[in-house]
């Protein structure tokens, strides 16, 4: 369930969250995200949280404020121990790499953390090996990579079927466990 205080303090409840949680990095290409929201920003249902810390955070910040994004909601790095209420305000964990083909065989971490998290995944990266992942475990969509409508329109589909993001979630929590470094280590 969401953290009903947390959701409070940052003005996210009765909202959909899509959640980036992690680096703030040149490699994310976040501008992107902003982007989504700017398409997005008369919906007052939806909401992107990005939370963590980064050399394109404050950037991202200024550019989000210059545009006036109300939707998108900047949550400074969390402690570990707070990690876990931070996923509980995300309806969509959302990964999000920069469009290099370099990146089609990078498996970002924080899809684990939010298979594990029981939250479905919103991938934004080259199709590689993420990709092949999220498909075969069923745990969340792939959309092209700094294609702002197609994450916008991604957003808008998941928001509209609550169903398919449960289903998600639970494929997600079920194969979370066969990606553990002691699954892996045993596989090896």
């Amino acid at each position: 369930d969401k953290d009903k205080d947390l959701a409070q303090e940052w003005g996210l409840e009765g909202c959909f969250v899509v959640g980036y949680v992690g680096t703030h990095g040149m490699a994310h290409a976040l501008t992107n995200v902003l982007d989504a929201a700017e398409r997005l920003k008369d919906r007052d249902s939806v909401r992107f949280l990005l939370a963590g810390a980064g050399a394109e955070r404050d950037r991202l910040m200024a550019d989000a404020e210059r545009r006036g994004l109300k939707n998108v909601i900047f949550m400074p790095m969390q402690p570990k121990d707070a990690m876990g209420k931070v996923w509980s305000l995300c309806d969509v964990a959302l990964v999000h790499l920069k469009n290099d083909p370099l990146f089609a065989g990078v498996i970002p971490s924080k899809i684990f953390e939010a298979m594990a998290s029981g939250v479905p995944v919103l991938l934004a990266t080259p199709k590689g090996e993420a990709s092949r992942i999220i498909a075969e475990d069923g745990a969340g969509l792939h959309v092209a990579p700094e294609d702002p409508a197609a994450l916008a329109d991604a957003v808008l589909e998941l928001e509209g079927d609550p169903s398919r993001c449960k289903a998600m979630a639970e494929r997600g929590l079920l194969a979370a466990p066969t990606h553990s470094r002691e699954r892996q280590a045993h596989h090896m």
